[in-house]
């Protein structure tokens, strides 16, 4: 009955308390985030991360705005999802790494790497791309600026915000 209705509708009759809209939208909704999800995080995690997201779509249904579009206020939600999900794949890696390190102790070197790998993977690629080049391989601006495409000026704010970014991080742990 609603498969053709736009998303948008669907939640705006959901809101007003049609339970057939609402279901409709979530199954379209699921479908919609499996795909999301689908390059982004790996297949074994897709389901529980489409239900986080529609628990989180349930949990903040009343938020929506039935004048804006639907996609863009679903993927925002995912993308939070998706980052906490992220976040605790990390904490329990880093638990992990913590208890081989302890186990089995390797050179101060490979474990500042190790650190400074979890620590790059909270920046953009952008930004880790261009601090790898200039801070850790000792590129110039220039040359950094020729292989990555970014102009010079684009550069030196990359590497800024990022060493910026980095330094929030270590002082907040």
């Amino acid at each position: 009955m609603f498969g053709d209705r736009p998303l948008g509708e669907l939640m705006a009759r959901a809101q007003a308390g049609d339970a057939h809209a609402y279901r409709t939208l979530l199954e379209q909704s699921g479908r919609w985030l499996r795909r999301y999800f689908g390059g982004r995080i790996a297949p074994h995690l897709i389901d529980d991360l489409v239900q986080d997201t529609l628990a989180s779509v349930h949990a903040k249904r009343a938020t929506f705005d039935p004048a804006r579009p639907y996609l863009p206020w679903l993927a925002a939600i995912a993308r939070y999802r998706w980052v906490d999900q992220l976040r605790r794949g990390y904490r329990a890696d880093e638990t992990l790494l913590r208890d081989d390190l302890a186990a089995d102790p390797i050179d101060a070197a490979e474990t500042a790497r190790i650190s400074l790998d979890a620590l790059l993977a909270y920046l953009p690629d952008r930004q880790v791309m261009v601090i790898r080049l200039v801070k850790i391989d000792g590129l110039s601006v220039a040359e950094a600026s020729a292989r990555t495409g970014q102009s010079e000026a684009l550069v030196k704010v990359n590497v800024h915000r990022g060493l910026k970014r980095l330094a929030a991080l270590v002082e907040k742990a």
